[in-house]
């Protein structure tokens, strides 16, 4: 009896000692992670959404290795462990393809790099700011700010429009006029405006241009094409046409806008009246005949 308490003990100890030292693994672990996550995310010399990719990978690898640590302290035997987890893997892998390429595609993403944290990109029919890259998804909010998780392979698989990487946007400004009135006092006109925008590039290989694009069906339509930045693409558009507006007022140039007539044709032809057959004529005939034959 002594003896059984004795192994009792011992066993107690033992395990108690595996269970602390597992703990202190596991705490050990994710302290580490932690601080590896921290240390590569704010890596200057990495992009922003590489550098946070990577930190989660680390500190994810760092509690795999500690996982198998622990069971390692039990007894567990893990080059047959991991060969388990490998054919686990293939068949998991194989019954998650779907999940699997979005992995694929966030990698691919990370090494071709087609928009960073915090650009404002075009995809799936949505504008978009990003915020992080993971695994599988890319976390961003629009820009009436609904936050969007959208699937990595549903970007990669897409057309990716970047807003935000060009230094320099070209747009243009259609402008009607009417047909009375003359064109080049109008694009005199418009271009004295142009002049006096600042937001609007006037460098070389960057000068605005107006020009006539067609005769529309009630107008004469002009172009205004210029350069401008990124942060002023909304702003010079709206400023340039309030002033045009309020320019050909003054100057008394119409801007048309299509009108439709409607002509109804007066008919004043009467309508044919129906004629219904006389029934009494028939009975006439019958009794003029049938007196015949009597006589």
């Amino acid at each position: 009896m002594e003896e059984l308490s004795t192994v009792t003990i011992d066993a107690g100890i033992s395990w108690g000692t595996k269970i602390l030292i597992s703990l202190a693994i596991m705490i050990a672990a994710w302290v580490i992670g932690k601080w590896l996550q921290n240390r590569v995310a704010s890596a200057k010399r990495l992009d922003a959404t590489l550098s946070s990719f990577l930190g989660g990978f680390a500190k994810y690898v760092v509690l795999a290795l500690a996982v198998i640590m622990v069971l390692g302290q039990f007894g567990v035997q893990t080059a047959s462990l991991l060969a388990v987890l490998g054919a686990a893997g293939l068949a998991i892998a194989l019954a998650l393809q779907g999940t699997l390429g979005n992995v694929a595609s966030g990698l691919m993403l990370l090494l071709i790099r087609p928009f960073s944290v915090d650009e404002v990109i075009h995809v799936s029919g949505l504008f978009v700011k990003i915020r992080s890259l993971g695994l599988f998804g890319t976390e961003c909010t629009t820009v009436d700010g609904v936050d969007v998780f959208i699937p990595n392979s549903q970007i990669w698989n897409g057309e990716i429009q970047n807003y935000s990487r060009a230094v320099e946007r070209r747009q243009d400004l259609d402008v009607g006029i009417g047909y009375d009135d003359n064109i080049d006092t109008a694009i005199k006109l418009i271009q004295k405006i142009v002049d006096k925008q600042d937001s609007i590039l006037k460098t070389e290989g960057r000068e605005p241009v107006i020009f006539v694009k067609a005769f529309g069906a009630s107008s004469v339509d002009l172009v205004v094409r210029f350069w401008c930045e990124p942060a002023d693409f909304i702003g010079a558009k709206s400023d340039l046409f309030r002033s045009i507006k309020a320019a050909f007022d003054k100057e008394g140039i119409t801007i048309p806008y299509p009108i439709r007539t409607l002509e109804m044709a007066d008919d004043q032809t009467p309508p044919a009246k129906e004629t219904k057959p006389k029934k009494s004529s028939s009975k006439k005939s019958s009794s003029s005949s049938s007196k015949k034959k009597a006589a």
